[in-house]
């Protein structure tokens, strides 16, 4: 829908609403709808949905999801992440990774109970950073579910490309901090090798032996879905049989919490009540959550999938990426970048708008970035836009900036597999500008067959999924 044509349905809306207050009969009221509506979607162009299908590609060009491995503020492991989205519960918590007292924001989605020997050896751990600890790990679990059997695959067609939001920033300020105390030539000598943007990658495929297309995406939030999305053309364009793909990010640390405070991007209001920060769409909304994780996701051919009897748990249908080409941390005010990236992953998948059955939001809980998604959404989806259950798992996990569309693709599908929309959870207050169907704080069974997940980044970067359940 047009920028004019959303003016236009604001006003009519507003029209409704003060029929309703004069208490005119119902029946006058339901007229007044259909007519108005009418108006509204005079200008819009018909679409008539084609059933969902991806029968024109040859098997061996259908890209699908085999296994996922995640790590998230609700622990380790793909079944405490699923239960916890489905509760509608909050793991937001007080910083306890070092005192927090000095920041106007004081929380984060933390990730407590992780182990990393238990994903490799101890002294491999204490070399790399947190993220790609994560990472390894998250590797390990998707690899387990999709029982690919690497010992008896070749190797050098089995690629990694793991993406991270910045650097890894317990290393950097470890660094900072020791020159500052006691001079350059007391750095770790790991410290290097453990900052650089491609280490998760690099470690996945050093701790698993795989020799094949390895590299990395540092593109801010939209990176991990950007990984998946990217992993799956290097495999259509032949140079890996199956991907290991996703994002990961460790940044509680006080370098990132004050940077990020200095932007005014994190909430401040909530910190005597963690788990009512994060609260996309929500008119009382005031900044993101910080938060840590890793989510990777296994991705193969259909045809491989289905000659070593793997299991699918869904089909990757759907890519699209675009720029705002507006600013460098604040998103286009009309959604205008990320409407395109959103109407390429459904070109690619040669969907209509109306038969996206589930988005699931980027909504960071800031005030300009939930309102120019919702701008977005409705740019695409016209009238539908109403219809379309829409949520954003972040109420509950935080921000886990380059992780995010990576832990979030994996929410999608899951939410695929299990017929169930995780809530927007806090949503108490809703935004006049924020009009949608956002599954308000309890989760909704619901017969999904496509879904969607947007993430968008620092300067304007959009990357957009489109599954299908199989």
């Amino acid at each position: 829908m047009t920028p004019r044509a959303l003016d236009r349905r604001a006003a009519l809306r507003a029209e409704l609403l003060g029929l309703v207050r004069e208490h005119v009969p119902d029946e006058a009221i339901e007229a007044q709808i259909e007519a108005l509506l009418a108006e509204v979607l005079a200008d819009e162009p018909a679409i008539d949905p084609q059933p969902i299908s991806t029968d024109h590609l040859p098997a061996d060009q259908r890209i699908v999801v085999t296994g996922m491995g995640v790590v998230s503020p609700f622990g380790v492991g793909v079944e405490p992440f699923w239960s916890g989205l489905t509760a509608g519960r909050s793991a937001i918590s007080r910083i306890n990774f070092f005192d927090p007292s000095d920041y106007p924001c004081q929380i984060a989605g933390q990730v407590f109970d992780f182990q990393p020997q238990r994903f490799m050896e101890a002294k491999e751990a204490r070399r790399m950073s947190r993220a790609s600890q994560m990472a390894v790990a998250a590797a390990r679990m998707a690899v387990e579910q999709a029982h690919l059997p690497i010992e008896r695959m070749a190797r050098d067609e089995i690629g990694v490309l793991i993406a991270s939001g910045t650097t890894s920033m317990p290393d950097v300020e470890q660094a900072a901090t020791t020159l500052i105390q006691r001079g350059g030539m007391k750095i770790s000598p790991f410290f290097i090798p453990a900052a650089l943007p491609n280490m998760p990658s690099s470690q996945v495929a050093i701790q698993l032996g795989l020799r094949g297309y390895t590299t990395a995406i540092c593109t801010a939030c939209a990176a991990g879905a950007q990984a998946i999305g990217e992993a799956a053309e290097v495999i259509r364009r032949g140079d890996a049989e199956v991907m290991l793909a996703g994002g990961t990010e460790a940044p509680i640390t006080a370098l990132s919490l004050g940077a990020f405070c200095v932007l005014r991007a994190l909430s401040t209001r909530s910190n005597h009540e963690p788990t009512r920060a994060s609260r996309p769409f929500d008119a009382l909304r005031d900044g993101f959550v910080p938060g840590e994780g890793a989510a990777v996701l296994v991705l193969e051919r259909l045809s491989g999938a289905q000659r070593r009897g793997a299991p699918v748990l869904a089909e990757l249908i759907g890519y699209g990426v675009s720029a705002d080409a507006y600013h460098v941390t604040a998103p286009d005010p009309d959604g205008e970048g990320a409407a395109l990236a959103i109407r390429r992953a459904l070109q690619q998948a040669r969907l209509a708008p109306q038969q996206v059955d589930y988005i699931n939001a980027h909504a960071t809980s800031t005030p300009a970035g939930d309102i120019a998604e919702t701008r977005a959404i409705k740019h695409v989806f016209g009238e539908y836009a109403y219809s379309v259950p829409i949520s954003s798992i972040k109420s509950m996990i935080g921000h886990l900036t380059g992780a995010a569309g990576a832990v979030e693709a994996a929410a999608t599908i899951l939410a695929l597999r299990h017929g169930q929309i995780p809530p927007t959870i806090n949503l108490e207050h809703p935004d006049p500008e924020c009009d949608l169907d956002y599954v308000p704080n309890v989760a909704r069974a619901a017969a999904l067959q496509v879904a969607i997940s947007n993430s968008f980044g620092f300067g304007g970067v959009n990357a957009v999924l489109a599954f299908r359940r199989m």
